[in-house]
C-alpha cells in the first residue's frame, strides 16, 4: 500500500499561517478605515450643520433687507405727499398745515423704522458670514479624512507600509482642521 504525502508550497504554508494568526496589517487597516469614516461622519455632519445655519442667518438677512425696502419705500411716498399738499395753492389753511405735519410725523417714524431694519439685516448677515466660516474649515478637513481614508485602502491593496503612514498623516491633519474649525 501506497503512502500518501502531501506537499505543500510556500504559498499555501503563508496562507495557513495568515489564517491563525489574521493579517495584522489589514486588521489595521480595517480600523483605522472604521474610524476615519467615523470622524468623516461627525465632521460632514457638524459642516452641513454650520452651513445650515449660515443660510438661515443669510435667509434673515434678506428678508429684513425687502421689509426695509417696502418701508423706505412708504417714507418716500409720504413724503412725496407732503410736498405735493405744500405746493398745493391752499397750503395755508389750517386743515392743509394739519395733513402736511402729520406726513411729517409719519415720515420719521417710517424712517426710524427703515433704519432699525437695515441694522438688524446687516447683523443678520454679519451672522451668516460667521457661521459660514467654520463650514471651509470642516469642508477641508473632511477632505484630508477622505484622502486618509482612500491611502488606507490602497495600503490595503499594494501591502506598502509607508502608504499606510501617509494615510494617518493625511488623517491627522484632517483632525487637526476640524478642532479648528470648532474652536
Amino acid at each position: 500500500m501506497a503512502e500518501e504525502f502531501e506537499v505543500r508550497g510556500h504559498h499555501e504554508s503563508v496562507l495557513d499561517r495568515q489564517a491563525e494568526e489574521g493579517e495584522p496589517l489589514a486588521q489595521r487597516i480595517a480600523l483605522f478605515s472604521a474610524m476615519l469614516a467615523t470622524i468623516g461622519a461627525v465632521v460632514s455632519l457638524a459642516g452641513g450643520h454650520t452651513e445650515s445655519d449660515a443660510l438661515y442667518s443669510k435667509n434673515e438677512a434678506v428678508l429684513l433687507k425687502a421689509q426695509a425696502s417696502d418701508v423706505w419705500a412708504y417714507y418716500q411716498a409720504e413724503g412725496i405727499k407732503r410736498h405735493v399738499d405744500e405746493q398745493a395753492p391752499d397750503a395755508a389753511t389750517p386743515a392743509r398745515r394739519a395733513e402736511i405735519a402729520r406726513y411729517g410725523v409719519k415720515a420719521r417714524a417710517l424712517q426710524t423704522q427703515a433704519e432699525a431694519l437695515d441694522r438688524r439685516s446687516e447683523e443678520a448677515n454679519v451672522e451668516s458670514n460667521q457661521s459660514f466660516r467654520p463650514h471651509i474649515k470642516l469642508a477641508i478637513a473632511m477632505t484630508f479624512v477622505q484622502i486618509g481614508i482612500a491611502l488606507a485602502s490602497i495600503t490595503a491593496l499594494t501591502r506598502r507600509r509607508w502608504l499606510f503612514s501617509l494615510a494617518a498623516s493625511a488623517a491627522a491633519v484632517g483632525c487637526v482642521l476640524a478642532l479648528v474649525a470648532w474652536l
